[in-house]
């Protein structure tokens, strides 16, 4: 058994770019400071659901605390691996056995290797206990971010590059787009905190001659933080303060409409207008054919080809948690969330408050996500570079590569970090990595 999880756990945890059927959420302060905050917990699992039928598992033998004992002198993640086969196969009890046992031996405060396991073992736990749905919902962002502090969203795009990265490409390649328009309109679908903006209205200042004027229109998801907290008026507000210091002219206007909702006429495209559509770290949340056969993904991007736009930016995590089975899918997530939680160790000290925010407040809700909810309640539904080409293609759209201009800036950029960082240029798109793990991949669309 062991030699067939390890022969299993080399060939899913390689790097191949594989096209099957798709931080990082917008969380910015979550309810998480009971769960996390402290060392890892040592209770044992309450009230798991009726454990299903596998008397023909081969893994059905780890049935009890006694038997699970012999993991202790094995790592964090091969215990990880070990749980998660065990739970694929309908071991409630003998993945409860291990899951106690992991908690005891991993922590938030540690290496990359036990940070990664202290949070993908509660959502092992909450996939036992059936609470991942609302785990999810609990980790929601209380607030958004107030005009003298920087979330951890916003933390996590400085102090990971490969989302720094992926932004810097989007708007390197809509400044490419507007050049000699007098007027552009930008629809963003999540403008999160508005951080791609502020770097984008600073580059657009330093434009030689007569800047255009940039209209943005952010979509509001009414029952998203920014809404309840009127959190989106005061991203604008701080985006048209910083324009007219800056001299750009400049607007901002929200839609307060689920995506999935949107229509044309919302949007209040102009003539005259160059049309710009970004979509940043957000088209993952919207379910494809796998989740309904009404296919929200691929409809809104053919809602948005309608509009006939200049450009469209997509900026995604280049790995697949949409369509793949709970095992694969565990550990997939566990190889990339590993890179990111290692990128970040070498970025930010053991012992910094930055790196555990960023970690708790950005990473922790998509992990639990991933690894106990399936169906419509799971939200976090990435794809890699190859399916985001095919979808953007089946809705009407030629690749646009990126400029000789953007890709030696963000080059030059990358220097500035650690080594380890990679870029990569692949059909158009830029991927951006650890090492040779693909993060993060940046495409153009016409």
């Amino acid at each position: 058994m062991k030699l067939m999880l390890q022969e299993l756990e080399r060939d899913l945890l390689g790097d191949n770019d594989v096209d099957v059927g798709d931080m990082f959420g917008t969380a910015l302060n979550m309810e998480i400071d009971g769960e996390w905050s402290g060392p890892a917990r040592t209770e044992p699992i309450h009230e798991p659901p009726k454990e299903s039928s596998s008397s023909e598992s081969n893994l059905s033998s780890i049935s009890s605390n006694k038997e699970a004992s012999h993991f202790s002198s094995r790592t964090p993640k091969q215990m990880l691996i070990e749980c998660a086969a065990v739970l694929a196969e309908g071991n409630i009890e003998g993945a409860s056995a291990i899951i106690n046992e992991l908690r005891q031996l991993v922590s938030i405060h540690g290496d990359p290797p036990q940070r990664i396991a202290a949070y993908m073992v509660e959502g092992l736990a909450a996939r036992v206990a059936a609470s991942g749905k609302y785990l999810y919902k609990a980790l929601r962002c209380k607030e958004p971010p107030s005009s003298d502090r920087l979330a951890a969203m916003q933390i996590l795009f400085e102090v990971c590059p490969c989302f720094k990265f992926g932004f810097m490409a989007a708007n390197g390649a809509i400044i490419e787009a507007f050049k000699d328009e007098k007027r552009v309109h930008i629809i963003d679908f999540d403008i999160n905190q508005g951080s791609q903006y502020i770097t984008l209205i600073q580059s657009i200042a330093k434009l030689p001659g007569k800047t255009p004027h940039l209209r943005l229109t952010g979509v509001d998801d009414p029952d998203s933080v920014q809404r309840l907290n009127g959190g989106l008026q005061i991203i604008g507000l701080r985006l048209e303060k910083l324009a007219e210091v800056l001299g750009v002219s400049f607007e901002f206007q929200a839609v307060a409409s689920r995506t999935s909702l949107v229509t044309p006429s919302m949007l209040d495209c102009r003539p005259g207008e160059a049309l710009v559509v970004n979509f940043a770290f957000q088209l993952h949340h919207m379910p494809d054919e796998s989740v309904s056969t009404i296919n929200q993904r691929d409809q809104l991007l053919r809602m948005v080809k309608s509009l006939n736009p200049k450009l469209v930016t997509v900026v995604e995590q280049d790995v697949n948690t949409n369509t793949s089975p709970f095992f694969p899918r565990f550990i997939e997530a566990y190889s990339y969330y590993s890179t990111v939680f290692e990128s970040l160790d070498v970025t930010l000290p053991r012992e910094s408050q930055d790196r555990m925010n960023v970690e708790r407040q950005c990473l922790a809700r998509d992990i639990v996500n991933i690894v106990a909810c399936e169906g419509e309640e799971r939200i976090e539904r990435y794809e890699v570079a190859g399916k985001w080409r095919a979808r953007m293609t089946m809705a009407g759209f030629t690749s646009c590569p990126m400029s000789p201009n953007v890709i030696d800036m963000i080059r030059k950029l990358i220097r500035e970090y650690c080594d380890r960082y990679k870029l990569k240029e692949d059909l158009g798109a830029l991927h951006f990595g650890w090492e040779g793990k693909s993060l993060i991949v940046a495409s153009a669309w016409r």
